[in-house]
């Protein structure tokens, strides 16, 4: 990944870090990503800018996205449209004593790049299972593999990290010196991803029963 001005961190650049395997980290605890591109617009009118959420796989420096074939989003990228792709996973409300200082401990990144298409069926195939062991590991290996129809009514995109940042806030809240002691209750309120209990399909066949990587999932923490 090369780095320019786009990933440089102006506004508090100490929680910044260009590390790949911080980058990585963030990336492989995560699963949905929010993918920002500009589009359509008439002849002479700028292109409209657009936000779609979307899961993701990560393969190194490669993010495999996927849709339908007819998705405006993979229509513009495939056409070399830049994009920036950003993942957040919240920790923690930081309560401050005053209105201002109030913020959320947080991990994100902020990736740009380009994406091309995939076509050809293996690597495809590749592609969609890379997303559904990201997902949810173990999964494809008990699933029906798609169908050739499937496949073609499938776009995937491998979008090449050219660049990234990550940003991290940890730690309790920063007031002003002069607010520590006035009587108001101040900390960190952690949140965090769970899984319930799995809740089975009403058309779920006689003797089917949820897997252990079901029963045992949890969401990765980074």
């Amino acid at each position: 990944m090369t780095l320019t001005e786009r990933t440089e961190l102006h506004r508090l650049p100490k929680r910044g870090s260009h590390d790949p395997a911080a980058i990585h980290a963030i990336l492989d605890a995560g699963f949905l990503a929010h993918v920002g591109f500009c589009a359509g617009g008439q002849p002479g009118q700028p292109k409209q800018p657009f936000v779609i959420p979307t899961l993701y796989g990560r393969e190194g420096d490669t993010l495999y996205l996927h849709g339908s074939a007819a998705s405006r989003m993979l229509k513009e990228l495939d056409g070399g449209a830049p994009a920036c792709v950003t993942v957040t996973l919240v920790d923690g409300l930081v309560l401050a004593r005053s209105a201002f200082h109030h913020s959320m401990n947080y991990r994100s990144v902020m990736a740009f790049g380009t994406a091309r298409r995939t076509d050809d069926p293996a690597a495809k195939t590749h592609a969609l299972r890379v997303i559904a062991e990201h997902l949810m590991a173990g999964r494809w290996e008990t699933v029906r593999a798609p169908y050739e129809k499937e496949l073609k009514a499938t776009a995937v995109l491998a979008f090449t990290i050219e660049e990234a940042s990550a940003k991290i806030r940890t730690g309790p809240p920063l007031d002003d010196e002069e607010d520590y002691d006035l009587p108001i209750w101040a900390g960190v309120l952690p949140l965090q991803l769970t899984a319930g209990a799995p809740l089975p399909d009403p058309r779920l066949a006689n003797g089917a029963e949820p897997p252990e990587y079901v029963l045992r999932y949890r969401p990765a923490r980074g």
